[in-house]
């Protein structure tokens, strides 16, 4: 079956209807802007709906991060309606308007491409049942007129989210293997959402996993944050290892890993640590969740290396630069995170050297605390001695003359503490 071509059953079915009321949305908690977008494109006689992701949160009851409009009108012709819009993409067309920081997308319904494509962008328009039917799963494809408080459902999305199951719009395997990476959403929504892949889903997955090999790296990377950065990581990390995804994403630490990660393990702390700080609204990065997992293999082909008799620096060197090399063969991770992650993993043999002024220095690094943070979990999963930790824990907080005190107490009875090298004053001054 050629890509971009897929065969769609009961296109013809009439949609059911319900009241928003019905399906518990209420119309306070819908955008302004969104719903703005909405009435003006119906002002200017062209159908409108708030669509997918966003009408589905809606009546679960969760708070939509986004809200996303679908039209009749053509790109250009949402574009005259709104002064404040910018069209993007190039295969397929779609309209940003602006609020402030808001934006509100904008897409024209689009119709099953043919094998014989009706322009050369890619832009095939149809009507709003064919928009439906070419929607990835059922959840996503639910309308919602906020004018008429109707909820339009050609595709039995309704009873799908009722009875919490997770369903594929049309052949599954046909969908997943038009674009692999609908297997990763699946995971993604069911871990997200609480959802139930079919029978059909579940049994695919594991068989067309190295599908995902054919996917750019570039686009693997985004899929990743998604996966990892939307509060649900540990959810997630245990489907994508229950439906053997994780090894198609991860080759190399999967095969260090086995079937699952240890509860104790460093990826899997990493993964508690991250959902705990998404959900206190604090800040994560991607260098920190690709130093955690990937951080095994690197750990495994250094060790390996030193018992062979290499140095140890040499040995951590090597090792970092061909894991992450043999990962970007799947996974494109841009310089401005790949960078600062070897930065962390580099760092970690520094909290060995206290003694002296080295504990002084390595404490104003720019990466000492992303670092310092890493040395956390490697602690708590019996990597390293969980002492050490804690005296960098008390080292940050003590004041100078505790810290002092504490690199003193470092040395042995019959060691000198290293003097600090006096200036030598120029001559004449």
């Amino acid at each position: 079956m050629r890509r971009g071509f897929f065969p769609l059953t009961d296109i013809s079915k009439a949609p059911k209807i319900v009241t928003a009321a019905s399906c518990g949305v209420t119309p306070g908690r819908i955008s302004p802007h969104a719903r703005q977008v909405v009435e003006r494109l119906q002002d200017a006689g062209y159908t409108a709906y708030l669509v997918g992701g966003c009408v589905r949160d809606l009546i679960l009851g969760k708070e939509p991060k986004d809200f996303d409009v679908v039209t009749q009108a053509r790109p250009e012709e949402i574009r005259q309606v709104f002064r404040n819009a910018r069209l993007i993409g190039r295969r397929f067309r779609l309209a940003h308007v602006h609020f402030g920081r808001e934006i509100v997308e904008v897409a024209t319904y689009r119709a099953t491409p043919s094998l014989d494509p009706q322009d050369d962008d890619g832009n095939v328009f149809g009507t709003l049942e064919e928009d439906a039917f070419r929607r990835d799963f059922t959840v996503n494809a639910l309308y919602y007129d906020p004018q008429e408080g109707l909820v339009t459902d050609y595709v039995n999305g309704l009873d799908d989210l009722s009875h919490g199951r997770l369903r594929v719009i049309g052949d599954p395997e046909a969908r997943f293997r038009e674009d692999p990476v609908r297997m990763l959403r699946a995971v993604r929504f069911a871990a997200k959402l609480h959802l139930q892949l079919t029978e059909e889903g579940r049994r695919l997955l594991p068989a067309l996993g190295p599908l995902l090999q054919e996917v750019p790296p570039a686009r693997l990377f985004e899929e990743v944050l998604k996966l990892f950065h939307t509060g649900n990581a540990v959810a997630t990390y245990e489907a994508l290892c229950e439906h053997r995804l994780f090894e198609a994403l991860f080759p190399g630490v999967a095969s260090i890993l086995g079937p699952h990660a240890d509860a104790e393990s460093l990826l899997a702390r990493a993964l508690v640590s991250s959902d705990q700080r998404l959900s206190e609204g604090k800040p994560v990065t991607p260098a920190f969740l690709f130093a955690a997992l990937l951080w095994e293999g690197v750990r495994e082909e250094a060790m390996h290396s030193i018992a062979q008799g290499a140095a140890a620096a040499e040995a951590w060197t090597k090792a970092a630069e061909h894991v992450l090399r043999e990962q970007l063969r799947v996974i494109m991770i841009p310089k401005r995170f790949s960078v600062p992650m070897r930065e962390i993993w580099g760092l970690q043999s520094r909290f060995d050297r206290r003694a002296g002024r080295h504990a002084f220095r390595f404490l104003e690094s720019k990466r000492f605390r992303a670092a310092y943070d890493f040395l956390g979990l490697r602690a708590a999963s019996g990597e390293v001695p969980m002492a050490l930790f804690d005296w960098w824990t008390r080292f940050q907080e003590a004041t100078a003359d505790e810290r002092e005190a504490m690199v003193g107490a470092l040395s042995g009875p019959g060691e000198k503490r290293p003097r600090r090298r006096r200036r030598r004053r120029a001559v004449g001054g």
